[in-house]
């Protein structure tokens, strides 16, 4: 019998309707840990991966994520069997004399985020990791926390961590300086944008990280907080706006816009929803929030994205060490499990009892000032037409932040040899290369504007070359316009949208003059010039470059740049396989009028500059 990678989903078979089938699918998600933890509990290895951070922490990550998940189940009355196993990690994980020892906090460390966990555990379930310790564990164990949190968090959301970490010890009635909680909390009310946003520290960065961390705790904090009533306030008021906005990057099926770091934290994304209703805040009808939040997890169900066992590989559709972070170990995708945060919340809440609703989505363009996006809601599918920001510090962070356009259907491609101009997958992007060898890509703006539901953007990929983009909406297109100068000659690759194909080259491709068409049996992706005459290519990708699955088709268009001005007028699509997308495809949009468009935003273009980062390497 062929071994099929689905059934190893935890999710897989799950219907994912009800409460209950949501404590079966942690039970499920957990269970397969349990061979792993160490003799005496406190550690957690699943494979031999590396992180940047030494292998105690990653064996504390493997131990603390996983109570994301469990310490809601148990809040809310559920069964766990397992609490005397986390005990056992908590005594001697914070013992210096025991040998799992998880290693002295010295300075900013992975360790601060995982403790964060424990100090939501303390104070969500005291009863279950406190009070059965004995006075030596529970002294080592406050000790620990107090000593770790004495230090400076990394400037992002992190500051949370300590916040956490002081409503555990506070619940535990053990004394630590406040005076840390008040300073961390006022500096990140510093990181509030408006409207609902946040960036996530002082590097301006606007991803996932807003709405399944600053948002995240920020809920979990109005929840549990005491005697902070303007906080909670705001809290709530901050993520009732964000709400209306962040829906449009959930589409009608329940996936997420697939952009930014962390991505392997996969249903983590879908936790903002439930963290509204854990914090009690019907910030958009329950129904429409319960359908958010079950549509994301059932999206997961029939991916690949555990291994053999049943251990959550590193990866987003599948498992793929090319798109994970420098600081992702095995166990980081369990910070999935915050997506669990409603068990906490009784049978009876109007969370659970409430009939799921269609998403909402809209058939006009809806610009996104903030991360400087224009969403688009198209079949099965939501696209986010993007400015561009600027994270070189992340691993393939070009790729994640300052691509022209993200899809939750199709994700996006990483790049794997910087020395493979023609095998780049590009998708959503626009590569030069000027000895057909090395490329370069929009990796940072020197302008970025919106007006309306129309993004420009000023950049450079080499310090003599200047290119200005302009991204328009176009009725299940959208089209890109281009200007390029150059002091020479140059050659040029603009892809599309990436979609699977078949192992066996089945699917049918168009490589003509002016257009490349890829069509797969589920999907149909193009991409046309406008009036151009660069030649279409419906490449193959390299594999394992996809974020959704392992082996794409990737329409796109090559052609020579002259020396001087040359202007390239674009459009793209991608749509589920059928007469709509062949009626699309029919019909391409006409190229836009430049002068219009430097018109418009001379009137009305509004900066979003401040989405990038400053150039500090």
């Amino acid at each position: 019998m062929t071994y099929d990678p689905v059934s190893a989903n935890p999710l897989h078979g799950n219907p994912l309707k009800s409460r209950a089938d949501m404590e079966n699918a942690l039970h499920d998600l957990f269970n397969p840990l349990l061979p792993f933890f160490s003799d005496g509990g406190a550690r957690v290895r699943l494979d031999a991966a590396g992180a940047h951070f030494d292998r105690a922490a990653a064996d504390l990550e493997g131990f603390a994520r996983p109570l994301w998940g469990v310490t809601p189940l148990a809040a809310g009355g559920g069964s766990f069997e397992h609490w005397e196993l986390y005990r056992r990690g908590l005594a001697n994980g914070t013992d210096p004399e025991h040998p799992e020892y998880w290693g002295t906090v010295n300075s900013t460390d992975q360790r601060m985020v995982e403790l964060a966990a424990i100090g939501f555990a303390m104070r969500m379930v005291p009863q279950l990791v406190w009070e059965p310790l004995d006075e030596k564990a529970k002294a080592n164990l406050a000790a620990y926390l107090k000593h770790a949190r004495s230090f400076d968090y990394a400037d992002n959301n992190w500051k949370f961590f300590r916040i956490l970490v002081d409503l555990g010890l506070e619940e535990c009635g053990v004394a630590f300086d406040r005076s840390l909680t008040e300073k961390y909390l006022e500096e990140l009310d510093g990181f509030y944008l408006g409207d609902g946003w946040y960036r996530d520290g002082n590097i301006r960065r606007i991803d996932h990280y807003i709405p399944f961390a600053m948002h995240f705790y920020g809920l979990i904090y109005a929840r549990l907080a005491r005697g902070d009533e303007a906080r909670v306030a705001a809290y709530k008021e901050r993520a009732q706006l964000f709400a209306r906005d962040i829906r449009h990057w959930f589409d009608e099926d329940g996936g997420t816009l697939a952009f930014g770091r962390s991505l392997t934290y996969r249903f983590a994304c879908g936790g903002f929803w439930g963290a509204l209703a854990f914090a009690d805040l019907e910030a958009l009808p329950w129904g429409e929030i319960k359908g958010q939040f079950m549509r994301h997890l059932r999206w997961w169900a029939d991916k690949p994205i555990a291994n053999r066992d049943g251990i959550l590989s590193i990866g987003y559709g599948y498992p793929d060490l090319l798109m994970s972070e420098s600081y992702n170990s095995a166990g980081s995708p369990y910070w999935a499990l915050k997506a669990f945060l409603p068990l906490a919340l009784p049978a009876d809440h109007p969370f659970w009892t409430a009939e799921e609703t269609p998403a909402v989505t809209s058939k006009k363009p809806v610009p996104l000032r903030h991360p400087g996006m224009v969403m688009m809601h198209t079949k099965g599918n939501v696209v986010a037409l993007s400015s561009g920001q600027q994270n070189w510090q992340m691993r393939h962070g070009t790729e994640k932040y300052a691509k022209f356009v993200y899809s939750s259907r199709y994700g996006f491609s990483v790049e794997v040899d910087e020395r493979a101009y023609h095998q780049g997958a590009f998708d959503g992007a626009l590569a030069f290369s000027d000895d057909g060898r090395h490329y370069r890509v929009r990796e940072t703006n020197e302008v970025a504007k919106i007006a309306e539901s129309t993004l420009f953007s000023r950049w450079k990929p080499w310090a003599d070359v200047v290119v200005e983009t302009w991204l328009i909406p176009a009725n299940g297109w959208h089209v890109r316009a281009h200007r390029i100068v150059t002091p020479r000659a140059l050659h040029a690759t603009e892809g599309g949208f990436a979609i699977g194909r078949a192992d066996a080259n089945a699917d049918s491709c168009i490589d003509e003059s002016g257009r490349a068409v890829a069509r797969s049996q589920t999907d149909v992706s193009a991409i046309v010039d406008l009036g151009g005459t660069r030649e279409g290519r419906a490449h193959r990708a390299l594999p394992n470059t996809n974020l959704i699955v392992s082996k794409t088709i990737v329409p796109q268009l090559r052609g020579d740049i002259a020396a001087g001005t040359t202007v390239l007028m674009t459009a793209a699509m991608a749509l589920p396989a059928g007469a709509e997308a062949e009626v699309l495809l029919a019909r391409p949009p006409a190229p836009p009028d430049l002068a219009a468009l430097e018109a418009l935003f001379a009137r009305e273009g509004v900066d979003v500059s401040a989405i990038m980062v400053p150039e500090r390497f």
